[in-house]
């Protein structure tokens, strides 16, 4: 396959799954914002999305305020917003059309018809009027045409990039999500300095002796957040199936990171990106397909007392470094280099 096709077809498949991530992360932050909270509380949930997308000088310089209204125009139709889900739209389809041979009709017309709905209902107002409803068809749109990708396109190199680009950028989102909303949560707790292993036991703590006590505000303030994290990744139900008990920090975090078969977890992902790049290796990728196999047992074989041991934070920032890595690997290996 010509690696300018690649190319295409990797990122098409980025920027669609980068679309869904962010209405994911608008629409949680959107029915958090309703629960009752402070003003500062909810500033920093606001701040907390920016910081997640590396987005807050880009905001700054366009708004005053992090607020819910100011947030969701930014991330969700700001034609300046490079991340912003008009832009990633735009961009799947506009590598689509790039591709358009290499792909099924089914395929180019599900890319083709989401952008030209979704500028309708921008123009109609969707967004303000109900933004849940429009975040969930967005999210519909994406599972949409992964649904298509894979239900009708030949199992050759073009569905791997496909499927390469998907996962990579879940990852990536994935760890993102975590670092940013454990920090969050737990400078909330004004647990102060320390390693990510005693701040995740003190939140346990805490939560525990809330019910010991009988519940509390702060229990119930707990329990919203710790479930806005796992609905933003459709684990909600996941966890209730697999712990059977309340939502505990360091369970959520082995959730998502280390469970094989939670579908947006750090460890399901890596796995679908090996996979991927098995079938389509070649004799210049031996070094890209040793880091992505190395990266994949330390999830495959990890255990979360480990993890948060050396601290979260710190083992979510090299994990996203030696993603970023990987995906500067795969792109010298097979598709267009990137400008130095």
């Amino acid at each position: 396959m010509l690696s300018r096709t690649a190319d295409h077809l990797f990122w098409m498949a980025r920027y669609m799954e980068r679309a869904e991530n962010t209405a994911r992360m608008l629409d949680v932050n959107y029915q958090t914002s309703l629960l009752p909270q402070s003003e500062v509380s909810a500033r920093q949930l606001w701040q907390g999305l920016l910081s997640i997308s590396e987005l807050t000088w880009a905001f700054q310089q366009k708004y005053a305020e992090p607020s819910a209204r100011n947030v969701m125009d930014f991330m969700v139709g700001d034609e300046s917003n490079h991340s912003s889900i008009w832009n990633c739209l735009r961009a799947a389809r506009e590598n689509a059309r790039a591709v358009r041979g290499a792909l099924t009709t089914e395929v180019w017309e599900t890319q083709n018809q989401t952008w030209l709905e979704f500028n309708r209902l921008l123009k109609d107002g969707a967004a303000d009027r109900d933004p849940g409803a429009f975040f969930e068809w967005v999210k519909f749109r994406s599972h949409l045409s992964r649904g298509v990708t894979v239900g009708t396109m030949l199992m050759d190199e073009a569905l791997h990039f496909l499927r390469i680009g998907t996962f990579l950028e879940r990852a990536d989102n994935t760890a993102r999500l975590l670092d940013v909303k454990f920090q969050a949560l737990m400078q909330g707790h004004a647990l102060g300095a320390g390693s990510a292993q005693g701040q995740v036991q003190g939140q346990v703590q805490g939560v525990d002796d809330d019910l010991q006590a009988g519940g509390s505000d702060t229990q119930e303030v707990d329990f919203y957040h710790w479930s806005a994290i796992l609905r933003s990744v459709s684990g909600f139900e996941i966890y209730r199936k697999v712990y059977r008990n309340v939502i505990r920090p360091e369970r959520v975090a082995e959730l998502l990171i280390l469970r094989p078969d939670m579908p947006r977890s750090l460890a399901a992902s890596m796995n679908e990106v090996m996979m991927n790049l098995r079938l389509v290796a070649n004799q210049g990728s031996g070094e890209t397909l040793r880091r992505a196999g190395r990266l994949q047992a330390d999830l495959q074989y990890g255990r979360i007392d480990e993890i948060l041991a050396t601290g979260l934070h710190a083992y979510l920032t090299q994990f996203l470094d030696k993603v970023n890595d990987l995906g500067a690997g795969i792109s010298r290996d097979f598709l267009v280099p990137v400008a130095a």
